[in-house]
Formats: C-alpha cells, structure tokens, sequence
C-alpha cells in the first residue's frame, strides 16, 4: 500500500473513531443541557418534592411499606439559630467563605480516607449536598458527580447563601419519612424548629451522617461524642456565623 494511501487510511479510521467518540458525548451534553433543573425559580419558589423523597418513597413501595412523609416547610427566620449554627459546624464549617467547594475540606477528607483505607467521609459541601438532595441519584458514578458539580455551580451563582441554608435545612432527611427542621424537631423533640436548644439542635446536626440509622432517635456513645464535639464549635464559632434569626 502507498504511503499517501495508508496515511488516508489511518486519518479516515481516526476522525471515525473522533466521531464515534464525540458523538455519544455530545449526545449527553444535549441531554444535560435539556434536562438541567431550573435552579434560578428556587430563589423565590420553594420545592414541592425532592429527588430524594421520591426515591424513598420508591424503596417504601418495593419494600411494602406505606411511607407517610413528615415535611412542614418553614422560612429559615422559624429556624432555632442553634440549629443554623450546629448543622452548618458539623456539615461545613466554611459554608460562608467558599463558592460551593470546599477545596481544603476535600483534601482532608481524601486524607481521612486514605488513612482508614475506605471511603469513610467525601467532603461535600452543603451546596453540594442540597444539589444531590434536590435533583440527583445517590449513585457515585463520575458522570453523577459531574452534573452534580455543575448544579452547585448553579446554585451558588443563582442564590444568596442564606437561600441555599433555608433550603438544605427544610429538605434535608432527619429520619425514616422526616424532612426538613420543622419535622425533625417536632418528630424527635415534640416542639417547633424556633424552640430548639443548643444541646438539641447539636444531637439534630449529630444524626445527620446516617439519619436513618439513628431514628427514632438514640442516645449512642458516638452521638453523645458527636454532639459534644459539635457543641465545642458551636461556642467557639458563636457570633461569627450570619445567622437568622426567630421574628
């Protein structure tokens, strides 16, 4: 075969290939593009589901189980300010200072992980959480991670972190069928989200990890550790936090 023949053989197989490859890609570009959520309503409007209650709910009927979801929505000015202050200590101390990723937070976490030779924690944010919370699968595919990323990215451009905070804490699951503050509060302590006490509010960001594996609510060892630890942040952080606060 000539040199100039082989040379257009070997460029005809590699643009195919380039085809076959970018066609399928581009295929899921144009899907993501169609199907990326509309994040810029949540600024005013709230969810009237998440994917994550669906998939509950789901799992409740493959399992022939009547799930009856606890959900009250309530503004974040009805949220004790203990409960602000212990969630986002627990779940991401940086929350004010990063645009979605926690850079540092992800690099212990990796660290953590690699030291207990398992995947233990993954450092999300609580932007990164309220995406996967709102929109996504709790797969841990790269392709999930991927969109998940872009609709942090979204999030946190569209709204104001006090927005982002009054939605994490009113879809966030807190027990079998319980979502959100208000009905964490009145499921695990017969009182209202503004009424919450700081060694409450501590053992509600303390169960967040495994909500399921902690209700109806227990008092473990690790929960007492857990709460403590969160009460020592929670002093040490006092006033530093923009926080709302009860009418």
């Amino acid at each position: 075969m000539a040199k100039s023949t082989l040379r257009h053989t070997l460029i005809s197989i590699t643009v195919g290939l380039l085809f076959l490859i970018g066609l399928p890609l581009a295929g899921v570009g144009l899907y993501w593009l169609v199907t990326f959520p509309d994040v810029a309503r949540l600024a005013k409007a709230n969810p009237r589901s998440t994917a994550l209650m669906k998939t509950r709910l789901s799992e409740a009927r493959e399992q022939g189980r009547l799930a009856k979801p606890e959900w009250t929505w309530v503004p974040l000015s009805h949220i004790a300010p203990a409960l602000q202050r212990a969630v986002i200590v627990a779940e991401d101390a940086s929350f004010y200072e990063h645009e979605g990723f926690d850079w540092e937070g992800l690099r212990e976490a990796i660290v953590r992980n690699l030291g207990a030779g398992k995947l233990e924690r993954g450092g999300s944010t609580i932007t990164q959480q309220l995406a996967k919370n709102l929109y996504l699968s709790s797969e841990k595919r790269l392709l999930r991670k991927a969109r998940e990323a872009l609709i942090t990215s979204a999030l946190e451009q569209h709204l104001t972190k006090q927005r982002i905070l009054e939605l994490y804490l009113n879809v966030v699951e807190w027990g079998y069928d319980v979502y959100g503050a208000e009905a964490a509060a009145r499921h695990h302590f017969d009182k209202a989200a503004d009424e919450l006490t700081p060694d409450e509010a501590a053992l509600l960001a303390a169960i967040l990890p495994a909500p399921r594996r902690h209700d109806p609510l227990e008092i473990t060892p690790y929960l007492v550790r857990r709460q403590q630890h969160i009460l020592r942040w929670m002093r040490k952080t006092n006033g530093d936090l923009q926080l709302s606060t009860p009418n």
